[in-house]
């Protein structure tokens, strides 16, 4: 029979680690196997509402939309509703937003290569494929562990730029954290990774 579904709760659009989710909480008293249907709409066409095929029937509370939307430029807002057998609930909307002034960003993985008088730095970004071609840049902080003496900075390199330093005069234990940047209406930036540390040249 119709059982009066109550619909979803707290239905927030955010942006988190370089991803626009919609997350949500269940409505009061929902039975344990109820599901999510998610459809989204952009301001440049507002009314039509698109579907999202892997958010359609889901038993969980969120819904990654990030490779979903066809524009990060432009603002879009997503719509929930809970299904249960035959029952629907009505469908609540989030607020708007846009990928491209609003994303939040994690910080990058460090890849350390260690020849004898030089040191490459990669930073790989844990991103959704569809937003690779966006100009991601880095941040890259050098220090040795002992002192506390002031960082090397080295700055603003592109995404897939590995970072080549000149190790001939470091002696001991250094340290690289990187945080990821990116240029939007302003320039943000991630918290920075944790420091991977290496010793050089050390002599034998």
């Amino acid at each position: 029979g119709h059982i009066q579904l109550l619909p979803p709760q707290n239905v927030t659009l955010l942006s988190k680690d370089f991803a626009m989710i919609l997350s949500w909480a269940p409505g009061e008293g929902s039975p344990p196997d109820v599901t999510y249907t998610v459809r989204y709409e952009s301001q440049d066409r507002l009314d039509k509402w698109i579907k999202v095929p892997h958010c359609k029937n889901i038993p969980r509370t969120f819904c990654n939309l990030t490779c979903a939307l066809s524009n990060f430029y432009v603002k879009v807002r997503a719509r929930v509703k809970a299904v249960w057998g035959r029952s629907q609930s009505p469908w609540v909307k989030s607020q708007f937003k846009d990928y491209y002034s609003e994303v939040e960003l994690a910080p990058p993985m460090l890849k350390l290569n260690v020849k004898e008088n030089f040191i490459h730095v990669k930073a790989s970004f844990p991103l959704p494929t569809c937003v690779e071609n966006l100009t991601w840049k880095y941040d890259l902080n050098l220090w040795e562990a002992a002192s506390r003496e002031d960082k090397k900075k080295y700055e603003g390199y592109f995404r897939k730029d590995t970072v080549t330093i000149n190790t001939t005069a470091l002696r001991g234990n250094y340290c690289f954290s990187a945080r990821a940047l990116y240029e939007s209406i302003t320039l943000k930036h991630s918290e920075f990774s944790q420091p991977v540390c290496v010793p050089l040249n050390h002599k034998g």
